[in-house]
């Protein structure tokens, strides 16, 4: 694994111009009902800006409930925006409709977090790769499309004499592969990952993690990897996008961000990360205090106050804007003086 971090976060001559650009995009869900028998507002996703070069691998980590996965989701477009915009290649998707909305969707697969629920348990290895090929047209013979499915499997590492079984004739590391092969199917630009290594063995999540690096290389790929583990992201991405309920706190290189986290919020991930050296049980972690705030009454000025033991009157009262500090974007008063110990 060691080897291959150091190629990822080489200088990346394949990293091009922005593929996706998401520009302040919020997203709310109404919910009703409960005891008070009233409706309210989740803030899912609050004002986010950010960009994903074509060839690169952008990596969005927070708690559960941050927001992570409903981003992935307006990319897209499973979820309708509550306002902002996003751009694909330079098209506005919230104007695309129909046809055009169905073309661009050949470039936009999603790679799901459970590969035993993602997968339809009625339809057997062909039936489930071959059906975004079957959906859009792709060939016109059903020979030509069980050569692109043998293709694909044996792409993922799925022996081919097995496109006939069923999902349940399969281990989790078996079933994500197939999930992959889906994926891939289209030859899509970006691939949303969301969290696709969290429901397997650690093994497992190595030679998945491996596969979707070659893949990267091979394809040329590129990534929204989802994730709440740092080890993961740390070997996968090229960048890191921070969120904290729905706001985004820091974005940077994943070297520069592991290295030197300037956000709080990022510095207390990072410090709460388990280190594999016994000598090291005892050491005084810095760990975050009190409960994650509702999204449905987040709090004033900045959303992480609550939390953080350097908040001040400023960040009670005002909310932070993202700036360029050492290089990256963040999200808070007082960075430049700021160092957990």
């Amino acid at each position: 694994m060691t080897q291959a971090l150091l190629e990822k976060n080489a200088e990346n001559p394949a990293v091009k111009g922005d593929l996706l650009e998401v520009d302040h995009v919020v997203k709310e869900f109404k919910v009703s009902g409960g005891f008070r028998k009233s409706s309210a507002v989740v803030h899912a996703v609050s004002d986010v800006s950010f960009s994903i070069r074509e060839g690169e691998t952008l990596a969005m980590v927070g708690e559960s409930g941050c927001g992570k996965s409903t981003m992935g989701r307006l990319i897209l477009q499973l979820l309708e925006l509550t306002s902002g915009t996003i751009r694909f290649e330079g098209r506005d998707l919230g104007e695309l409709s129909g046809e055009e909305l169905r073309h661009i969707r050949k470039k936009m697969q999603i790679i799901f977090q459970d590969p035993y629920a993602s997968l339809n348990p009625r339809m057997n290895v062909f039936q489930i790769i071959s059906e975004p090929l079957t959906t859009h047209r792709v060939y016109a013979t059903q020979k030509e499309t069980e050569e692109r499915v043998r293709e694909l499997m044996r792409i993922v590492g799925i022996r081919p004499e097995f496109i006939n079984r069923y999902p349940h004739q399969f281990s989790g590391g078996q079933r994500q592969r197939i999930g992959i092969a889906r994926a891939l199917a289209l030859n899509p630009k970006l691939v949303v990952c969301d969290e696709p290594v969290s429901a397997l063995d650690v093994s497992i999540q190595a030679q998945i993690l491996n596969l979707l690096h070659d893949l990267q290389k091979e394809m040329q790929l590129t990534y929204l990897f989802i994730s709440h583990d740092l080890g993961v992201v740390r070997y996968i991405s090229d960048r890191v996008c921070v969120m904290f309920l729905g706001k985004l706190c820091e974005i940077g290189q994943t070297e520069d961000i592991f290295k030197d986290p300037l956000h709080p919020y990022t510095q207390f991930l990072l410090a709460a990360v388990p280190k594999p050296d016994p000598h090291l049980r005892r050491e005084k972690k810095a760990l975050l205090k009190g409960e994650m705030p509702s999204p449905v009454n987040p709090p004033s000025g900045c959303r992480f106050h609550t939390r953080c033991p350097y908040a001040t009157d400023r960040c009670i009262q005002e909310e932070p804007q993202m700036r360029e500090v050492r290089g990256r974007r963040v999200a808070c008063h007082n960075v430049e003086c700021l160092t957990i110990q």
